[in-house]
């Protein structure tokens, strides 16, 4: 692949992990992208993910993964070279895009996809609007040229969406039948940090059914969300991890997490152990404002108000936590549903967000 360099060594990694520290300097502005977890990226590349940098006179302007998903590509019905970590200077923008895609084609691959790291029910995406408002974990941010450098190679949007973000209403603002609570054998169950490893299998079969017929989502395994969720415990709120059963059946779930965004920035995204302490030792600073991760209700239960339910719940734990505002991560256009909650609470679109795909044939 002309121009790229695949990251085989540490000097190499601290090039690819460093390149944001420069390419995304605030200045005299707030700081505004939250790096990825150096922790993850380090695993990724244990794992045989391949990480590629851009170098110019010795200097890295661009990065980016290369890799693929049998399970994405059956989503999606064609041979998918997916493409990850995108960075770039803007001056290096169609270079990067050229590697990208000629990697695709020498591989067989029939579309490049992304940013995706590694899928996109996991991160990735591009910001196309909102770019004045700070990122927050598990979400993206970047400059305005970077959409627009995608847009003028060829890549076309695609599963457009929106984040949200919203202030914690300070009265109910969702109604539930209380009555129903027993005459259906209802029941709310809140998170446990000493059983999360026994609740997330319990969340990961509602996840998997509740987002099975959405474009983006491929099944998420076992090890996977085991992944995703390391150290969870530590920075849980039992209040803002909820989940409803019907007579033992588990229907619908919702994830909130503390924004800990402002503190991964401040470490540039180095969680080592004495950043972890740090963390823990201040959490409670970092409960002003929530991130809603991800929420669900399985497809025979849907339309029957339960969300509404749990979120009552969630915006009651919120208010006993002290937090006065939720962000939440993309919802895509096409589920007006999901983002009917956020409109009710009185919140408004944060970022535009999309992925990108060009067909390489």
């Amino acid at each position: 692949m002309s121009g790229l360099e695949r990251v085989e060594s540490r000097a190499g990694l601290r090039d690819f992990l460093s390149l944001t520290d420069r390419l995304h300097a605030p200045g005299d502005e707030p700081p505004r992208f939250v790096p990825p977890l150096h922790a993850q990226v380090r695993a990724w590349l244990r794992q045989g993910v391949a990480l590629y940098v851009l170098r110019r006179a010795g200097r890295v302007v661009a990065r980016t993964t290369l890799h693929t998903d049998a399970a994405f590509d059956a989503k999606l019905g064609g041979r998918l070279q997916l493409f990850g970590l995108t960075e770039f200077a803007e001056d290096a923008a169609e270079e990067l895009f050229d590697a990208v895609c000629e990697a695709g084609r020498a591989n067989g691959r029939r579309t490049a996809f992304g940013p995706v790291s590694l899928l996109p029910n996991q991160a990735g995406g591009v910001i196309t609007s909102g770019f004045a408002e700070r990122g927050f974990i598990d979400s993206a941010w970047n400059p305005p040229y970077y959409p627009a450098a995608y847009e003028a190679y060829g890549f076309a949007r695609r599963f457009e969406s929106d984040t949200w973000i919203c202030p914690v209403p300070p009265e109910p603002v969702f109604a539930f039948d209380d009555a129903r609570v027993a005459a259906e054998g209802l029941r709310v169950h809140r998170g446990d940090r000493r059983r999360v490893a026994e609740q997330l299998p319990i969340l990961r079969g509602m996840l998997n059914a509740a987002f099975a017929g959405l474009g983006y989502y491929t099944e998420i395994s076992a090890a996977q969300l085991a992944a995703q969720t390391d150290g969870l415990a530590h920075l849980l709120d039992e209040d803002l991890l909820l989940y409803l059963t019907k007579a033992g059946r588990p229907i619908a779930f919702v994830l909130c997490l503390p924004d800990i965004s402002e503190f991964v920035m401040r470490v540039r995204g180095d969680l080592h152990l004495l950043n972890q302490l740090r963390l823990l030792a201040t959490r409670s600073r970092h409960r002003r404002e929530a991130v809603l991760v991800i929420k669900g209700t399985v497809p025979d239960e849907q339309g029957r108000g339960y969300m509404r339910l749990l979120s009552r719940e969630l915006h009651a734990g919120l208010r006993r936590g002290g937090y006065h505002t939720l962000r939440s991560t993309y919802v895509e256009r096409t589920n007006p549903g999901s983002a009917a909650q956020y409109v009710a609470m009185g919140g408004r679109p944060l970022h535009g967000y999309a992925f990108y795909a060009k067909d390489l044939t």
